[in-house]
């Protein structure tokens, strides 16, 4: 697909929150690529630095989502998540910081003891509820914005990731930034979940017209289920970007891999293991087990056995979670 300037013009367009400092830093990791043993180039896109809320890539798409909030008048955001969600965190301080309040469907048990992202949500100011599985979460945040409502509250549900197309402009836009950074990578590896950093990863990557491959390690779900949220992320994408031939979707060529989730989402593997080691040892960079661990296995085991060219530059775009460490 040939750059879309036109899109990339009605991008420039949007309207976005001051959260953070940009842009985040690039930082090639020699050391890194030595102890994982690969022979590529390895550079890290660090969205975990992002200096708002304890970062990660939930603050880009936030960027892009609060406006709307604001225009719509909106004073409570509701969304949900897991015990130790880093969306819920970066809702939370996001909605403390645009003078709103923040309610939480968390799946899990009360914790007796606040820590890691609980602990911030509750500094925060935020309320959380808890149900039994991921599949009340949903109607948890429905019956929690019609009550909000009932009280006389401006209550607006925030999806889990905030993973709808108006939030994974904010990785479109980070493509962009990316570019001006002066890097092209051949490769981008990353990890995946809800679907909305990959749609916005993929989108920018075709709307610049690169070849870039994109790969995205699941922490979770399989790759057909990871199709089809993505597909319908860069639908939505193609109605705010006006691009109306359908060929954005058609341009992405998304690839997914739920081979290095282990035992059970948030659980670590030996692989994980290694490459959290790895990272911390070489280079002073943290990654969790639930998320980038894996994601960073994943690229290792790629780059090591062929999947990746042996000369190609691959970026690991480091997408935060840090507070899950102290959980």
């Amino acid at each position: 697909m040939p750059i879309n300037t036109a899109a990339l013009a009605t991008l420039a367009t949007q309207p976005v929150a001051a959260l953070g400092h940009w842009p985040t830093p690039l930082e090639p990791t020699p050391r890194l690529r030595d102890a994982l043993r690969l022979t590529q180039t390895l550079l890290v896109k660090r969205d975990d630095a992002i200096p708002f809320g304890f970062g990660g890539n939930k603050v880009r798409k936030l960027r892009y989502v609060l406006p709307v909030l604001q225009r719509d008048g909106v004073d409570t955001i509701i969304t949900c998540g897991g015990v130790q969600s880093n969306h819920a965190r970066a809702v939370a301080a996001a909605a403390a910081a645009f003078g709103m309040q923040c309610h939480i469907i968390a799946n899990g048990s009360p914790p007796t003891i606040l820590t890691g992202n609980g602990l911030l949500c509750e500094l925060l100011g935020a309320t959380r509820e808890f149900v039994a599985s991921r599949e009340e979460r949903v109607p948890g945040m429905e019956r929690a914005a019609e009550r909000l409502r009932r009280a006389g509250r401006r209550p607006a549900i925030v999806p889990l990731g905030a993973s709808t197309p108006l939030g994974a402009l904010g990785f479109v836009d980070a493509i962009g930034e990316l570019l001006r950074q002066g890097c092209t990578p051949n490769v981008i590896v990353h990890a995946s979940s809800s679907g909305g950093t990959s749609a916005g990863i993929l989108a920018g990557v075709a709307l610049h017209g690169l070849s870039t491959r994109v790969i995205g390690i699941s922490a979770d779900d399989p790759p057909a289920a990871l199709h089809a949220q993505v597909s319908s992320i860069v639908r939505g994408l193609e109605s705010l970007l006006e691009v109306t031939d359908g060929s954005l979707l058609r341009a992405i060529r998304p690839e997914f891999d739920d081979s290095f989730v282990g035992e059970a989402y948030a659980v670590p593997t030996p692989a994980s293991i290694e490459a959290q080691r790895a990272a911390a040892r070489s280079d002073a960079l943290f990654v969790d087990h639930t998320y980038t661990a894996k994601a960073l296995a994943g690229l290792a085991a790629y780059c090591r056995d062929g999947r990746i060219s042996r000369n190609a530059t691959v970026l690991f775009w480091h997408t935060g979670g840090q507070p899950a460490l102290f959980a």
